[in-house]
């Protein structure tokens, strides 16, 4: 006989615009945690120094709450409506993963949790806590056991609905609910996903070095992108949805009807040497409410001009665009724009040496950026 509590909660949510509902215990078996720690161990974290400093408390859900006994887990689809890899080939434009296209998920999860966790806590008084990403929560394992999913070779949960489109954010509760039975893996022998990675970021299923995924690299990383991997990047300027768009599973997937999810017209096919020339106020201005303002103006402009550096000779706009930038503020931009400018201009001396001129050394990054070509 089912939880009558759990199948409130459950329907309750569903009406709220939820797509996906499961309830699983508030624990993880060993082989989450011991994922997690070969994870750090092998350095596959990169900067991310949170991961290894949160690590006890994400690889055991009672040790970030003791009180917790349940978690609802909760999936909300943003599927696109074509293919999200359809300008890959135009080195004019910019690709903007699928998920930062539209208003952040963050503020429309945490929104829509906070006022089913009201609800919960209306009709049945307790304890609870909600969580959306930010928090240390492996919400991908805890989604396969409470049936929405598994964890596909490319790390990302996969579900047989929504394919690999879906956000997920959790509630924490006190209460002791009947979990639903865990997802059983349906790869298969399927490789799509491994093998569709431009920079093999994939050691093996499962394994996931994010030290060479371009999502990392775009979004997470605050450096300059490793000179052998920039030209494997293509004209992704932030994230990257090659291993998540060529599941089989997507075939199932429909469209997201989440007006917050639906893509801005600006970042559907953006011109890569209008993004290359925003300013602090143009780019705050631009991307306000979205998930891009919080990688900030520099290592986005960054992420442009490595797609400048990797268009086809010739592209007169973009190359004016990364000259322009040779001047920035910004030593990581600037550094980014010799790298773009090189690539594209003619190998004249006298060239090179007015770019060198523009391109003032003072940084130890743009230094380093122009010793690499010397």
């Amino acid at each position: 006989m089912a939880d009558p509590i759990r199948e409130a909660i459950r329907d309750r949510a569903l009406s709220m615009g939820f797509d996906a509902v499961g309830f699983a215990e508030a624990r993880l078996g060993p082989e989450a945690r011991e994922g997690l720690h070969e994870f750090i161990a092998a350095g596959y974290h990169g900067d991310m120094g949170w991961l290894a400093g949160t690590a006890a408390r994400r690889g055991d859900p009672r040790a970030l709450w003791p009180e917790a006994r349940s978690v609802v887990v909760l999936g909300v689809n943003y599927a696109p409506e074509g293919d999200p890899l359809a300008l890959l080939d135009d080195s004019t434009r910019g690709v903007v993963s699928v998920y930062a296209r539209g208003r952040d998920y963050h503020d429309t999860l945490k929104r829509r949790l906070k006022a089913l966790a009201q609800w919960i806590e209306d009709h049945w008084p307790g304890v609870l806590k909600l969580f959306v990403d930010t928090a240390p929560v492996m919400e991908k394992p805890l989604a396969e056991q409470a049936g929405l999913g598994w964890q596909g070779k490319h790390t990302n949960l996969v579900s047989r609905d929504f394919g690999s489109w879906l956000f997920l954010g959790e509630i924490y509760l006190s209460l002791d609910l009947e979990p639903d039975s865990p997802a059983a893996d349906h790869c298969g022998s399927c490789r799509r996903c491994l093998d569709a990675c431009p920079t093999a970021a994939f050691p093996a299923p499962h394994q996931l070095d994010a030290r060479r995924c371009i999502s990392y690299l775009t979004i997470e990383h605050k450096g300059m992108i490793p000179v052998e991997l920039r030209p494997l990047i293509g004209n992704r300027i932030y994230g990257c949805d090659d291993c998540l768009a060529v599941c089989p599973w997507n075939k199932f997937a429909r469209a997201t009807r989440e007006p917050d999810f639906l893509p801005r017209q600006e970042l559907t096919a953006p011109r890569l040497a209008a993004l290359a020339d925003l300013d602090e106020p143009e780019f705050r201005a631009m991307f306000a409410g979205s998930p891009i303002k919080r990688t900030g103006r520099n290592r986005f402009v960054r992420n442009v001009l490595i797609a400048i550096g990797n268009a086809a000779p010739g592209e007169t706009q973009l190359l004016a665009a990364a000259e322009r930038r040779l001047e920035d503020r910004s030593p990581l931009v600037r550094a980014a724009a010799v790298w773009a400018f090189l690539r594209l201009a003619p190998m004249s001396l006298r060239e090179v040496e007015r770019a060198r001129r523009l391109a003032r050394e003072d940084d130890p990054l743009v230094r380093e950026e122009w010793d690499y070509h010397r």
